[in-house]
């Protein structure tokens, strides 16, 4: 048999390191390698869900998202982020991933510089790299934080910088000097900035600042999926100066044409309805952190304690990490988030007390 072709800017990725752990380890294994909550979707979503299916709301949406959907969304920004969108700005898509992909094929030529954090979330080299750009590492400080001096001096030139607070695998939340640094800088420079804040309602000690307070130039990416725990619903959005969302849309209404009909109505209750499930989850993953942070300080590991998102991003070191995963403690070894941290490993406290509790024991095993 003759060998298949495939094309280069596929060949030139490899297969995401977080996908490969889902169904790793035996049946005893504990998984704290998944960025998924492990709570279910609020029941008031769920039924309207239901009821779009038996009002026959099964087919096609506009391109951009169901009207009611996108202004929903325009409300949220002004309730929670203190944001003026207008239903012209927004773009609904499927989850947050197609939205940076669609952000990176609208915008990125080849050859840009693409910059990212090192470590950062998969994603983004990922996306950089088939649509023809280059990702470039911006480093974190020791406190897991972005150097902001060292990010000003590499944007000239660059064509994007994505911001990601809380960020995924650090569990950072930058602070709002730094985010005002980095978006005046680069809107000084013509970098657009591209702040994905899917993990905004997961902060614990700090205040989430939207980077689109900033500056124009700025496309925030957002999503239902973490918030309402609604991985599988895939339902995101990009909201954007008016311009750009029908560069991304010729790109969405080709490869999509649009996000899921009944996704899209469960998506409208979950922005319009109650949203104290979304405050009892940021309270239990607050607990969850703590209960982490104190075993695994308890054992001599040390890190910054974990201000957003789900995750704490440890150093390990590869024996260790790789010991771990063999005795069934399912966590992410940091070399699939960059270059910079391949003797950590990122730990996902989306999962219950128990196990995370189950965990710290059997690592202790290890470390006596």
């Amino acid at each position: 048999m003759s060998e298949h072709r495939y094309a280069a800017r596929v060949r030139a990725v490899e297969m995401s390191g977080i996908r490969k752990l889902f169904d790793a380890g035996g049946p005893d294994a504990i998984n704290l390698g998944i960025g998924q909550p492990d709570f279910d979707t609020p029941d008031h979503i769920k039924e309207a869900a239901i009821a779009a299916i038996k009002a026959g709301k099964t087919g096609y949406t506009p391109n951009a998202g169901i009207p009611e959907l996108r202004e929903a969304i325009c409300a949220k920004f002004e309730r929670e982020n203190d944001l003026c969108f207008r239903p012209e700005q927004i773009l609904v898509t499927a989850g947050g991933s197609e939205a940076l992909h669609l952000v990176m094929e609208a915008l990125v030529d080849p050859g840009d510089r693409v910059l990212i954090t090192d470590p950062g979330f998969v994603s983004y080299a990922a996306l950089a790299t088939f649509a023809g750009g280059r990702p470039e590492g911006v480093p974190l400080d020791e406190t897991l934080h972005i150097d902001v001096e060292q990010a000003k001096e590499q944007m000239d030139g660059a064509r994007l910088f994505v911001l990601n607070s809380p960020a995924n695998p650090t569990g950072a939340v930058e602070s709002e000097e730094s985010i005002r640094a980095l978006v005046e800088y680069g809107n000084d420079r013509g970098v657009t900035i591209v702040s994905d804040e899917v993990y905004e309602h997961f902060v614990y000690e700090k205040a989430h600042v939207s980077a689109a307070h900033f500056g124009d130039d700025v496309i925030t990416v957002n999503a239902a999926s973490k918030t309402y725990a609604m991985t599988g619903w895939r339902v995101g959005y990009i909201a954007a100066p008016e311009d750009y969302i029908p560069e991304c849309l010729k790109v969405h209404q080709y490869a999509q044409a649009c996000a899921t009909s009944i996704s899209q109505y469960a998506a409208l209750a979950a922005y319009t309805g109650d949203q104290e499930p979304v405050k009892q989850m940021r309270e239990e993953y607050r607990a969850r952190r703590d209960l982490l942070y104190e075993g695994l300080s308890g054992l001599g590991f040390e890190f910054p304690r974990p201000e957003g998102a789900f995750y704490a991003f440890v150093p390990m070191g590869r024996n260790l990490i790789q010991k771990a995963i063999e005795d069934g403690v399912i966590i992410v070894p940091g070399e699939a988030f960059g270059s910079k941290a391949p003797d950590y490993a990122r730990f996902s406290y989306a999962t219950s007390r128990e196990n995370l509790s189950r965990a710290i024991q059997r690592l202790a095993a290890l470390v006596e």
